[in-house]
């Protein structure tokens, strides 16, 4: 190892284990079962590919991703994990490190043909798809690069607990081209983290070889991450074993003594196409492919352990023949298991357990004075700190001194120090990403991103992991985050600082989604939020944060509002306006000035859109029988284009007039006042609109 970066070659590493052992039957450190035994899971990951193609062809299977080639690598990896306590995000070529782990044949034929009880997902992912509660694997997606940034926040969580664990991330070169990665490098790097981060390089990501991919000296995965302190960075020949175990040794170690991240750049060979949906020879050169060939870790470890006496022939023809026998009565036995029943589709998208039904709602012992609604999140956020040690908030400037751009966060980290409240990276998808990763270990964190025109760095982090982990894990895994998010016009923002998000989100299953009118709201929603088992995205006007008429009593510290529960802040018989945020203020105010004109106009606070009270909507439709949506998003398309859908599906024959929707107008928000308020819809544009569907 050089002082200078940190890396070492295998070369220098396997020097270390070649003098005599004083071991009776013993190679390389290893005794002649543990060899045998890496030659058994080596060859078992390969006969399965070979078997899952077969089946393939005979119309039995639909999918895979083979993983020839790559075997010594994810053995010495999947042997050098300690089971049950250390954590893995594999990649979907991992079959040998699983096999290594400690899952079986049988429960890999399961997942592979999508069986009823397939362990790994419930049928619910295509093959290759690695996961299981028992062994701390967490079930894995099929977008490349996300797991990184989770790896990381698993890995954060276990230095939270004092755990002694690391976390094992696993990909192909060709990943390391995402900005995730090298996010997740930098983060772990930062604070030390037990990470490794094992890339297996065969040169070819589908069919774009290393040198169209990285800007590495060489093509070198390992030469272009230089520059991190605290990073161990290893190459070596991944069909090698012996060099391979050995690095793997060193890297678990490494990052087991918390000196910081080790990144493992393996040379492997691709000996099969890159899934079964792909034909290599279309790209690839016989020569190309015959190299690869003849450096098949299999054979050059079998041929090593004959040459030394561990294996015979003989010997080697019965292992085969008997792995080959488990192979196929195992996979003759899944062929016969159940099929999934069809309506088990559409379980587990939010959590079953009925903890939010248990937890005691609009209880209140006490009113407090009048707060503003940026200190009732503030309050909200310290009271359930106090209540429940799990919990993390960090994010952008959230720390002492500063306390947030807006500061609704302030204070928090002086009572709680910087261990539970902390600055994140300037990075939206490391903040959502290490909070996935950390959600997954039973932690609760909270995360705040500046302002709602930003989050779309971690769009990929929410729309494909976060809402995705409870189903696409069929209830084994839960990622229940908090993202705190300031939203909305009104404060002259322009461009980026104006957005509205809600129409973007509300579009995922699996996500719910608040956006409050006023403090007290704010308050009882955001602490239900932090109790409930499922992922939440928070919406925060920042427009209200410190206006007086979002201003309210403030309850006290057991105050919870379910989500799902509209409030109908005025009674009428005349017109019903269903609204949220700053436009329950905007209606408001319209309404005031119809009413002195002697119209009843009854108006609904949704309060949340994911889940959404369809129920106290209808009722008003159907006793006013006539509805306007008022949102401050863009007209096309935004969520009230959705209330509006629903309203005339289900209250078709009880309306008198037309749905209206009223809404920003479709243009990005502008920065002048004037020019703002042309596009952003107001009480004065809602007076109007009332009134025109009040005569209808």
């Amino acid at each position: 190892m050089t002082k200078n970066g940190k890396i070492e070659t295998a070369n220098s590493a396997i020097s270390e284990i070649k003098a005599p052992t004083g071991k009776i039957d013993s190679f390389g450190g290893m005794t002649k079962d543990e060899l045998m035994n890496v030659l058994r899971l080596m060859y078992m990951a390969r006969q399965m590919d070979h078997k899952q193609m077969t089946l393939l062809k005979q119309g039995k299977a639909f999918f895979h991703i083979p993983g020839s080639g790559h075997e010594a690598t994810q053995v010495a990896f999947g042997l050098a994990m300690k089971k049950g306590l250390d954590w893995a995000f594999p990649y979907y070529r991992d079959m040998a490190f699983m096999l290594a782990l400690g899952l079986t044949p049988e429960q890999i034929w399961l997942h592979m043909l999508a069986k009823a009880d397939d362990p790994l997902c419930g049928a619910r992912q295509m093959p290759c798809h690695w996961s299981s509660k028992e062994l701390n694997v967490p079930t894995q997606s099929s977008p490349t690069g996300t797991q990184f940034l989770q790896a990381v926040g698993t890995a954060l969580a276990q230095v939270k607990k004092n755990t002694g664990a690391i976390v094992y991330v696993s990909s192909g070169e060709g990943a390391t081209s995402e900005g995730e990665f090298h996010e997740a490098v930098n983060w772990a790097s930062r604070d030390k983290l037990p990470v490794v981060f094992v890339i297996q390089n065969n040169k070819w990501a589908i069919s774009v070889p290393v040198e169209n991919q990285t800007a590495g000296k060489n093509s070198s995965i390992t030469e272009m991450m230089k520059g991190y302190e605290n990073l161990l960075r290893l190459d070596v020949d991944g069909t090698d074993y012996l060099a391979v175990n050995a690095i793997a040794q060193s890297a678990v170690k490494y990052a087991r003594q918390r000196k910081g991240p080790a990144l493992v750049q393996a040379h492997v060979v691709r000996l099969m196409s890159h899934s079964s949906s792909d034909d290599q020879k279309k790209y690839r050169s016989k020569e190309s492919i015959e190299k690869d060939i003849k450096e098949d870790p299999i054979e050059k470890f079998a041929n090593l352990l004959i040459k030394k006496n561990i294996l015979t022939e003989l010997a080697y023809a019965e292992l085969k023949k008997e792995i080959n026998n488990h192979i196929n009565e195992s996979a003759d036995w899944a062929l016969k298991q159940p099929e999934p029943e069809p309506e088990s589709a559409i379980r587990f998208v939010l959590d079953e357990s009925d903890k939010k039904n248990k937890l005691e709602y609009e209880k209140t012992k006490k009113e407090g004075k009048p707060v503003v609604m940026v200190d009732a999140i503030n309050h909200a956020l310290r009271e359930e700190m106090e209540r429940n040690d799990k919990i993390y908030i960090f994010g952008e400037d959230v720390a002492d001194p500063k306390g947030g751009v807006f500061s609704a966060t302030k204070g928090l980290s002086t009572q709680f120090g910087n261990e539970r409240v902390f600055n994140s990276p300037l990075a939206e998808a490391s903040i959502l990403g290490v909070a996935i990763g950390m959600s997954l270990t039973g932690l609760k964190p909270s995360v705040e991103i500046q302002f709602g025109d930003y989050i779309w760095p971690a769009f990929m982090q929410i729309r494909d992991e976060l809402v995705m982990y409870r189903y696409r894990s069929n209830n084994l895994f839960e990622a229940p985050v908090v993202i705190r998010v300031a939203v909305g016009g009104f404060i002259h923002g322009g461009l980026y600082h104006s957005q509205n998000i809600e129409g973007f989100f509300s579009h995922m299953p699996g996500l719910l989604i608040a956006y409050p009118s006023n403090a007290a709201d704010a308050k009882g929603l955001l602490k239900t939020a932090l109790r409930l088992n499922d992922p939440v995205l928070f919406l925060e006007h920042k427009g209200l944060y410190r206006q007086s008429y979002a201003t309210k009593p403030e309850p006290d510290a057991e105050y919870l509002i379910p989500f799902g529960k509209a409030n109908v802040l005025k009674k009428g018989n005349d017109l019903t306006v269903i609204t949220y945020g700053a436009m329950v203020h905007e209606s408001n105010f319209a309404i005031k000035k119809l009413e002195e004109e002697g119209y009843s106009i009854e108006l609904i606070d949704i309060r949340t859109i994911a889940p959404l009270d369809v129920e106290t909507i209808y009722n008003s439709v159907k006793k006013t029988n006539k509805a306007i949506v008022v949102h401050e998003d863009t007209l096309t398309a935004g969520f009230g284009a959705e209330i509006a859908a629903l309203i005339a599906e289900n209250c078709f024959e009880y309306l008198d007039g037309p749905v209206k929707r009223i809404a920003a107008k479709d243009t990005p928000i502008p920065y002048h006042p004037k020019l703002e308020s042309y596009i952003l819809p107001n009480r004065n544009k809602i007076y109007s609109e009332i009134k025109n569907i009040l005569q209808y």
